[in-house]
């Protein structure tokens, strides 16, 4: 029996690829991870970076959009930058409502504050605020901006009520030794003059406020409570109708509950003699508060007011 050989397989050459060859395998080609195409994301830049980028982009909208205000500012003008305000444009065009009128016009200036302002700018004024002031401090129980102050709004108060400085100095100083703004009596009596506010605050009140501790407050019902009974500028006032204004001001009229309230007249008496040596000197009682203005400075004093 013949044999057959059967011829064996041969195997394909396998040949080393050319630095031609199409780069179908991978791993025979260059790394081309650093290479940029159309399918390969480049490597992200650092934070850092993307920082400063983002940083630069803002930084540069918000020069532009000062640039842009500043620019606006100085090359455009507001149409009505010269022209008056709506207001008084409409009370100036006539014809127009009475009612509109009275509500867009501004109030009239008060009388009543002119009156007084021109009491205050008068040389007679700052005199007696300035001997009133030094009578204060020479009693060593106020200091010279408080002493400045309490003389200003009791000169101004007796010069509109008619009523001598030197009065409301020695009433004060009995009513309220230590001007202690708080001092309250036995009875409810409070503050410089000691006013009663059982009485005073419901009829006062409306017109000066309820702040009887308030220095100038105080000092406005006091004067305005001595007027009323020593009424100056409706009779001279002498020094009978001094002393029976001064008894009413303390509530002295029949002596029945204070025994020694008829001395309260010659307490303040004293004490405008002995420390009121800047607002009358050497003079008396009666010559330093009533005979100057019986003389006419009292009538004077009311044309102003």
């Amino acid at each position: 029996m013949t044999e057959s050989v059967v011829p064996l397989r041969q195997e394909p050459a396998i040949s080393k690829p050319s630095a031609a060859a199409p780069s179908g395998n991978r791993r025979a080609g260059s790394d081309r991870r650093h290479q940029l195409s159309a399918t390969r994301r480049a490597k992200k830049p650092s934070l850092w970076v993307r920082y400063l980028g983002v940083g630069a982009r803002e930084l540069g909208i918000i020069v532009a959009s000062v640039a842009a205000i500043v620019f606006s500012v100085r090359s455009m003008r507001p149409i009505y930058a010269n022209s008056p305000p709506v207001a008084e444009a409409l009370v100036k065009r006539e014809p127009i409502a009475p009612v509109a009128k009275a509500v867009l016009e501004p109030p009239p200036p008060a009388t009543d504050s002119s009156a007084v302002d021109k009491l205050v700018a008068t040389p007679e004024f700052e005199a007696d605020r300035q001997a009133f002031a030094a009578d204060l401090v020479r009693t060593g129980r106020v200091p010279q901006a408080r002493a400045d102050s309490i003389a200003f709004y009791a000169v101004r108060e007796a010069y509109i009520r008619g009523i001598p400085p030197a009065v409301i100095f020695g009433v004060m100083l009995t009513e309220n030794a230590q001007f202690i703004s708080k001092a309250m009596s036995d009875v409810g009596a409070v503050g410089l003059m000691q006013v009663y506010p059982k009485i005073w605050l419901k009829e006062l009140s409306a017109k000066f406020g309820k702040d009887l501790a308030s220095d100038s407050t105080n000092l406005k019902y006091g004067v305005y409570i001595l007027a009323e009974y020593l009424k100056p500028k409706s009779r001279p006032l002498s020094q009978e109708s001094l002393m029976k204004g001064l008894l009413k001001y303390n509530g002295c009229v029949r002596g029945t509950h204070t025994p020694h309230c008829k001395t309260y007249p010659t307490k303040v008496k004293t004490y405008v003699e002995k420390e009121g040596e800047s607002l009358c000197g050497d003079k008396s009682f009666y010559d330093c508060i009533a005979k100057p203005f019986v003389a006419g400075l009292l009538g004077q004093r009311e044309e102003a007011h």
